[in-house]
């Protein structure tokens, strides 16, 4: 006898499994403008070459004969792939089985995808539409008991971060347990209006604070991109699968890896002449930085993160030549491009995410200081932007300042500064617009010079004088000629020179790779 019976019941199996919560759920799914989670994890994977695993786990019902009656899959798909070529692992909700709920996952699932990224050291993908780690307080009545609450796997989920690229997709509402599986990732994205993400969901809310929002109100895309929660915001399903390659496209399979180069068609002596105008003469002028660092990146490939949250700092995956680099860049439009306190934190993550997984560091410059006011001090500004120097002293790869326009006070010593070499390769340039020191001469002469104004007959006549004489002195050219910046540069020349740092930046963390994660790890 063969096994013909085994192998049919296994394909029966696998259909019922395939089936996912049925066709009027699955219907339902499609009716709110989402993938099943098999048709996103179709669309994300090269074609064929996803592995499942743990198909076959789920809810089973037995007749009296001992045979299958019905068969509910559990609600995470698991298993491994290609994406670009190169292998990945991944966690899908499906939302159709029991809306996602966590305690029909079966949680050994999730917790063998993390362990695989962790033991494979390949990239990790959580496509995460579902509720929280305890599911529906029915179960209470059903089970009989409770249980104090625990995290499977969160030991791996962190140690994951140190080791592997993390991406997550919050395609669905997520609370809880599904919340803190988006968040805790290296990369988030969530899809404007199917998804939410909050801690505890409206109900929840409105009984035990009093509090009456929406499901968008609490948690919708707007809020939470602007505070950080989630990094970028998609309008789809197809558009958060597209992010979450792309990212995935600038990063190593492993901490232990230098991150990828590719073939750039972007010639890396292009010299831009709208550089020459992009900074205006008059130093409170605001100007488009983005259209600064498409000028100077291998055209197409400025990859921005965080752009809601934190916004006088633009933080920016990208390339210069084929060679895979983080970009950070005042933002003069926002607080004239000072370090707020959520842009300092916006900075922290993004810089051990460079280090972690040594992309070379590109700090535009036009940092008037941390801002300052009553509002600032209010919301902790200098612990949290302290916090940014430290990220920024104790990164490890190369790094290069381009100093476009200000670079005043702490902030500004931290991104342009002298840092003693990070990462066995920092270079500083500078533009002839660079405008530098302690702190601006326009906020200056009245601290340094009020005993004087206050005497004069005529305080706007001497404070008029006194900018002119400081203004003289004031040159970038009276820096460069003590060395105290080693180039100033032609604007045009910014990307010739950049490209040549990140080509010997790749051969030094290329070297480095071989250590494997840092010590330190990201902060939380």
């Amino acid at each position: 006898m063969g096994w013909e019976r085994e192998l049919a019941e296994l394909r029966r199996r696998e259909a019922l499994a395939h089936a996912m919560g049925g066709a009027e759920r699955i219907e339902r799914q499609h009716a709110r403008g989402s993938l099943t989670v098999r048709e996103r994890i179709e669309r994300l994977f090269d074609r064929g070459s996803f592995h499942e695993s743990g198909a076959l786990a789920g809810a089973a019902d037995y007749d009296a004969e001992g045979e299958l009656a019905t068969f509910t899959p559990a609600n995470m798909v698991v298993g491994h792939g290609r994406i670009d070529g190169r292998t990945a692992v991944i966690q899908g909700d499906d939302f159709t089985v029991r809306g996602g709920a966590a305690d029909a996952a079966i949680w050994q699932k999730m917790v063998h995808a993390e362990r695989l990224a962790h033991d494979l050291r390949v990239p990790l993908v959580r496509l995460v539409d579902g509720t929280g780690g305890g599911g529906s307080v029915k179960h209470l009545e059903q089970h009989g008991f409770t249980y104090v609450p625990f995290l499977p796997g969160f030991d791996l989920v962190v140690e994951n971060l140190a080791r592997v690229p993390v991406a997550a997709a919050a395609l669905g509402p997520c609370a809880g347990l599904g919340a803190a599986r988006v968040v805790a990732s290296h990369f988030s994205v969530i899809v404007r209006g199917a998804a939410q993400l909050f801690v505890a969901g409206p109900p929840v809310v409105a009984a035990a604070m009093g509090e009456a929002p929406d499901k968008e109100e609490l948690g919708g895309a707007r809020t939470q991109a602007a505070v950080g929660a989630i990094d970028n915001i998609a309008e789809d399903d197809e558009d958060a699968l597209d992010q979450l390659r792309r990212f995935l496209s600038f990063l190593p399979a492993n901490a232990w890896e230098p991150p990828p180069r590719v073939d750039a068609s972007d010639p890396p002596d292009r010299r831009e002449q709208s550089l020459l105008e992009i900074v205006p003469r008059d130093r409170r002028k605001p100007y488009a930085v983005r259209e600064l660092l498409a000028a100077i990146c291998d055209r197409g490939s400025l990859f921005e993160i965080g752009a809601r949250a934190g916004r006088s700092v633009v933080c920016a995956l990208a390339r210069l030549d084929g060679v895979a680099v983080g970009v950070s860049a005042s933002d003069p439009r926002f607080a004239g491009g000072g370090l707020t306190g959520d842009a300092s934190d916006k900075l922290v993550r993004f810089i051990d995410l460079c280090d972690q997984f040594r992309l070379p560091i590109v700090n535009v410059v036009d940092q008037p200081g941390f801002v300052i006011g009553t509002a600032a001090e209010r919301v902790n500004t200098v612990r949290r932007g302290v916090r940014a120097l430290f990220a920024l002293y104790q990164t490890e790869v190369p790094t290069a300042s381009l100093i476009v326009r200000k670079a005043f006070g702490i902030a500004g010593a931290a991104l342009a500064g002298d840092r003693g070499g990070a990462g066995g390769l920092q270079v500083r340039f500078a533009w002839p617009s660079g405008d530098w020191g302690s702190l601006p001469v326009e906020g200056g002469i009245e601290a340094a010079y009020r005993r004087e104004l206050e005497a004069a007959t005529d305080p706007l006549a001497l404070r008029a004088e006194i900018a002119a004489r400081l203004d003289a002195v004031r040159s970038p050219f009276r820096s460069a000629e003590r060395f105290s910046i080693e180039e100033i540069i032609d604007p045009r020349d910014s990307r010739p020179l950049l490209c040549d740092w990140a080509r010997n930046a790749h051969v030094l963390v290329a070297r480095d790779a071989a250590g494997g994660p840092r010590a330190r790890g990201p902060r939380a």
